[in-house]
């Protein structure tokens, strides 16, 4: 990420359409098309799907790199989804466990959320596809896994709206007062939260630089098996962590707004979990001024 031009970033649209603008040109080169073409597109033209495949995965992780305002990809996805015109991969979307889970829907929230980390569409799709693909991708959530709760963030230092969101009919639940802070990855100079310190690819750099050997049993498919790490060792790298937090450069910006949807898998169950949600939080009109 640019951090200057993160802080310095002052047009009228959001940072994302404004890298749909400026890659235009040379995706349409690269998909055989012509902008006459391209503005002939709809939704019906394209496929969606649920990819499990780490090859399949591998060119979609690419795509957020090069369409996704944060060029990054967040921990932990649990599932990822494309969409395709053709053989030409035109969009993807990536659901993350929580950063933290909320109690939304009660003490159950936990077995049923999943967050909206990832989503970006190929700049010369139809206006309406980010849309339908993500209803498609919840729609998919639900018949397939337990998954019922779906949140979001969008950011407004990058100058969003969440307008994706309101589009798809989700709660809004606020932007929270106060200021998140990130930091400067001390390794890669990019922007990350403070949970980045505590990852598992953050620790395999600590043992690193502490000369420790990094055993394999250490691994879990979401982070480390502390059980599986020595006392000594593991108090080393969680002090290491806490010092490379504390010596890294620390950002604060303004807190993201907050989206939510609830789906269930019929009727019964959706109205169920949304008069529980509409119970047990407060909900406000979307935001409109960027």
């Amino acid at each position: 990420m640019e951090l200057d031009r993160l802080k310095n970033y002052d047009k009228d649209h959001c940072w994302q359409y404004d890298i749909r603008l400026n890659n235009k040109e040379e995706d349409l080169i690269l998909a055989g098309l012509t902008e006459v073409g391209a503005s002939k597109l709809k939704v019906k033209d394209f496929t969606f799907k649920n990819v499990t495949l780490k090859e399949e995965q591998n060119k979609l992780k690419e795509f957020i790199k090069r369409h996704e305002w944060l060029g990054t990809l967040s921990q932990y996805t649990t599932q990822w989804f494309a969409c395709y015109y053709k053989d030409t991969l035109a969009g993807v979307m990536l659901f993350n466990m929580p950063n933290a889970f909320s109690k939304l829907l009660g003490e159950d929230t936990k077995e049923m959320e999943r967050l909206i980390s990832r989503g970006a569409c190929i700049s010369w799709s139809p206006k309406n596809l980010a849309s339908n693909f993500l209803t498609y991708c919840i729609k998919w959530m639900v018949k397939n896994t337990q998954w019922r709760l779906f949140t979001a963030y969008s950011d407004p230092t990058a100058k969003e709206l969440g307008t994706i969101y309101q589009a798809c009919n989700f709660y809004y639940l606020g932007q929270n007062s106060g200021t998140t802070k990130r930091y400067i990855n001390p390794y890669t100079g990019k922007m990350v939260s403070d949970r980045y310190f505590r990852q598992k690819t953050a620790y395999k750099k600590y043992a690193k630089e502490l000369g420790i050997t990094w055993e394999k049993n250490w691994n879990h498919n979401t982070g480390m098996s502390w059980d599986n790490v020595p006392d000594d060792i593991e108090k080393k790298l969680r002090d290491f962590s806490k010092e490379k937090q504390k010596s890294s450069e620390c950002i604060p910006f303004p807190s993201k707004h907050k989206y939510a949807y609830v789906l269930g898998k019929n009727k019964a169950e959706t109205k169920k979990l949304r008069r529980l949600f509409e119970d047990r939080n407060k909900t406000k009109p979307y935001p409109k001024e960027r």
